[in-house]
């Protein structure tokens, strides 16, 4: 992810995925892909890349959730949205999302700048933050942050190199 969002301009996130159909009257199968199951409230705005839903009702069903959303009264309706995903704008509080990392500053534990955040690479370990000279900083390292503004760090010795004159690399740390 590369864009950094603004008021005028709100990044919404991946929050999971139709699957199917369930029943007759317009409730679907629905996967979340985050752990905030207060996503799929009642009267939660959720969008797809054909509209926007509001959710009337939901219930857990087998690691997913049956959801019934405004609007769709039937069966053909619901197999219309059958494999959309779904996004939602980000929840304000102590959680980290990528986007709000992009462009931050980051410091690492003696207060040395390490540049700034171009993107954040998913990877099942650890999301990695993509600097501007290429190094990869493991997100569980980072131990405060002010979104868009700067990120604090904790790394182990070795994690950032720097090229030598001789083409050696050497620890900066």
């Amino acid at each position: 992810m590369t864009e950094k969002p603004d008021e005028n301009n709100p990044v919404l996130l991946e929050i999971g995925k139709i699957l199917k159909p369930h029943g007759l009257n317009g409730e679907l199968i629905v996967d979340l892909s985050t752990n905030r199951t207060e996503r799929i409230n009642p009267g939660s705005i959720i969008s797809t890349q054909k509209l926007e839903l509001i959710v009337r009702t939901s219930k857990p069903h087998q690691k997913k959730f049956i959801v019934h959303f405004e609007g769709i009264q039937n069966r053909e309706k619901a197999d219309e949205l059958r494999g959309e995903i779904l996004f939602a704008e980000s929840i304000k509080d102590e959680t980290v999302w990528a986007h709000e990392l992009i462009g931050a500053e980051v410091i690492d534990q003696k207060g040395i700048s390490r540049g700034h955040v171009t993107s954040v690479l998913h990877n099942p370990a650890s999301d990695l933050l993509e600097l501007e000279d290429g190094n990869l900083v493991p997100l569980n390292f980072l131990t405060s942050y002010k979104a868009g503004e700067t990120i604090f760090v904790k790394t182990p010795e070795g994690l950032f190199f720097q090229e030598s004159s001789d083409g050696e690399n050497k620890d900066e740390n």
